[in-house]
């Protein structure tokens, strides 16, 4: 059984890169004793991997795998780092015949000088050292892509050859690897003129490490291309040697005309994008939006530090609400609302086209691929600049506001009009609903969620906190049973119990949950070690007697805060203290003045209704866990012996649950603890 972390945004895409990331082989961090029955296992059977060795290893879990096209953005992103510091002004990329790539920038040049503490030159550093990098710092970069420190050398490590020439000192610079490893000391080939600088890297892909072995040309044109829309002033060209093709790309008011451009022979609502962009200390938001009469498939992408962002993120989360706010603002004024009718988020949104770009002083991805940005502190910024912008232009231009309203209205109305159709199923005979229970209004189970939260401080602080249009609140009542060895008839016996399971609308142990009246169910408990234990029996129980219900990935974990950080206006939440003490490392590099303060969170009920709402509930900036089944690798000898096979999966995990769980293996579960309890984590 593993929990994971769940963005509502894109969780398909989720499930295939978790999928595509799987390790092959088993990861045993635990230490046995020699009286163990696995005696092969010992101190010597632990490999530790050096230099670029993970890479080539696991070059999943560091890179996009089915094509060397990430390779390549890895590279162009670090060059357009150089034209966001203001540093470089022009990019150019050559496709070679030989599937080569070959990307130049007149930027400040790589770093040749010996490092003061590894030894090394600079760009050896970089290319042959993971986690190394100037980035993870403000000091040279206000705005970057590369905040890993991997990227460029990820590139070095899956390339039979790469070569760089770095012009700088009035001197050009040459040093070549294979495989990762240098083969050519850095050494001065050529003088030039003192003032240009710049970093030429040519690199060939190992095409044993991709399922496409070729570069996407379309994808390349692509990306060079809304790198300078992105990037105002920045002249980027590309170069096709095999059909000797060219282009170059160079927009001064690029959001505008590229939004515009694609729509062509496209009547829209606002008749020009509404543009706009505001320039913070820590973050710039820019973007272009407007919309279509009718649903088609209109240009909508997001750009994190001219990095895309294909699944989104809290940045696009925080701009639909900026704009959802606005729109119901504007129509709120003017009396446009009919009786009985509430714009929702997917009434603006089917119709939408927009190009969103955000720059963050320290974004947060989820992942080595970036293609979704975690930051959460990013939507609120995003919400707040796109609500008060948004806002007082549709009120200084009336006809396209009430044009916009009028589309949303309409599409609420659709949207109602089904919802009348296909209700969520409520319970007309049997049981009544748990008095407890504080359901929503909205009729489609699909966008509906029940929160089962701890205690009824608790459940006070998520009621006033929910959005009760599609949110259900059930408070329960300290620690439930463990259900794990309680016999199916004797379940509902427990008041708790068949509270849930009314409120939900499925019967333990059925087969049948046609009747689930909400399709995303998450639990809510402190976060503290008893709030952990209250999770713990809650997924027990669904595991065990809702087990069609966890099948069909109903079933999540909310990730309360364990800590509130403050300085000055600004608000930070940390789960944990590894978490907390990375937040202030990085207040601290900032070097802004004003003093840290640390909150402690004792519990769940000590939160105000608007802290629970943007830490825990709300959809934009809550991080949930999903529940999902998975076999435990650490328990078997290897990853092939999984299979395909669900009831052996679902067998081994039924076993490590029923060892941690049943009361007749205390003496089994405290030989486990002894032995392998340090590394596994429910």
């Amino acid at each position: 059984m593993n929990m994971e972390l769940f963005d509502e945004t894109s969780a398909e895409q989720n499930a295939e890169q978790d999928n595509k990331d799987q390790p092959a082989s088993k990861r045993d961090q635990g230490a046995r004793s020699s009286s163990s029955s696995q005696s092969g296992y010992n101190a010597e059977s632990i490999e530790v991997l050096k230099g670029l060795d993970p890479v080539k290893r696991r070059p999943g879990m560091y890179t996009d795998t089915s094509s060397p096209d990430h390779l390549a953005h890895e590279v162009i992103d670090n060059s357009v780092d150089e034209a966001i510091a203001g540093h470089a002004s022009q990019i150019d990329v050559i496709l070679h015949e030989d599937n080569s790539l070959e990307v130049t920038d007149n930027g400040r040049g790589m770093p040749v000088d010996i490092h003061p503490e590894e030894g090394i030159s600079g760009v050896e550093l970089i290319m042959t050292r993971l986690h190394a990098g100037a980035k993870f710092s403000s000091k040279d970069y206000t705005f970057s892509g590369g905040l890993h420190g991997v990227g460029v050398s990820v590139v070095n490590a899956l390339s039979t050859a790469l070569e760089v020439k770095i012009t700088r000192n009035g001197s050009v610079y040459l040093i070549r690897f294979e495989n990762g490893l240098k083969v050519h000391d850095l050494e001065v080939i050529d003088s030039a003129p003192l003032k240009k600088t710049g970093t030429n890297l040519r690199f060939y892909p190992d095409k044993s490490y991709f399922e496409r072995e070729k570069f996407s040309k379309k994808s390349l044109q692509h990306a060079l291309k809304a790198k300078a829309v992105l990037c105002p002033g920045l002249l980027v060209t590309f170069m096709d040697k095999a059909t000797e093709e060219k282009e170059q790309w160079r927009f001064d008011n690029g959001l505008r005309d590229y939004l515009t451009e694609s729509f062509v022979n496209v009547e829209t609502v606002l008749g020009t994008p509404f543009t706009h962009e505001k320039k913070m200390d820590d973050a710039t938001v820019a973007w272009a939006v407007d919309w279509t009469e009718n649903k088609t498939d209109n240009l909508c992408e997001s750009y994190v530090n001219l990095i895309p962002t294909s699944q989104g993120g809290t940045h696009v989360n925080g701009f639909r609400s900026g704009l959802l706010e606005s729109i119901r603002e504007f129509c709120g004024f003017r009396d446009l609302l009919p009786k009985g009718v509430t714009i929702a988020p997917e009434d603006i949104w089917q119709n939408i086209g927009f190009v969103l770009s955000v720059k963050l002083t320290d974004a947060q991805f989820s992942g080595q691929t970036k293609e979704r940005l975690s930051s959460r502190h990013c939507a609120g910024i995003v919400t707040s600049v796109v609500r008060d912008a948004f806002s007082l232009w549709l009120n200084q231009n009336t006809d396209q506001g009430e044009r916009l309203a009028q589309l949303a209205l309409e599409n609420a109305k659709t949207r109602l009009k089904r919802s009348k159709i296909v209700t969520r199923k409520r319970v007309n005979s049997g049981p009544a609903l748990p008095g407890k229970l504080s359901d929503c209004t909205c009729g489609e189970p699909e966008k509906s969620e029940l929160f089962l939260v701890e205690g009824d401080s608790a459940g006070g602080s998520a009621k006033q906190a929910r959005d009760r249009r599609f949110q259900a609140i059930l408070p329960l009542r300290g620690k439930i049973l463990n259900t794990w060895e309680t016999e199916p008839e004797l379940l509902l016996a427990s008041k708790e119990i068949h509270d849930i399971s009314v409120a939900m609308g499925v019967d333990p142990d059925s087969q049948d949950i046609s009747g689930l009246r909400y399709h995303k169910i998450c639990i809510l408990a402190d976060a503290d070690s008893d709030g952990l234990h209250i999770a713990t029996l809650l997924c027990a129980l669904f595991l065990k007697h809702f087990h069609e219900v966890v099948k069909h990935g109903h079933i999540f974990v909310a990730m309360p805060p364990l800590y509130r950080i403050d300085l000055a206006k600004e608000v930070f939440y940390a789960l944990d203290e590894s978490e907390r003490d990375n937040i202030i490392k990085k207040i601290e590099r900032r070097k802004k003045s004003g003093k840290i303060n640390v909150q402690r969170f004792k519990g769940l009920g000590e939160m105000n209704p608007a802290q629970l709402r943007e830490t825990t509930i709300a959809p934009d900036t809550r991080r949930l866990v999903q529940l999902v089944i998975r076999p435990s690798v650490t328990e078997v000898d290897s990853q092939e012996e999984l299979g395909n096979n669900e009831t052996d999966d679902n067998n081994k995990v039924f076993e490590i649950m029923d060892m941690l769980l049943s009361k007749s293996r205390a003496s089994d579960r405290r030989r486990w603890i002894e032995t392998r309890g340090n590394i596994m984590q429910l």
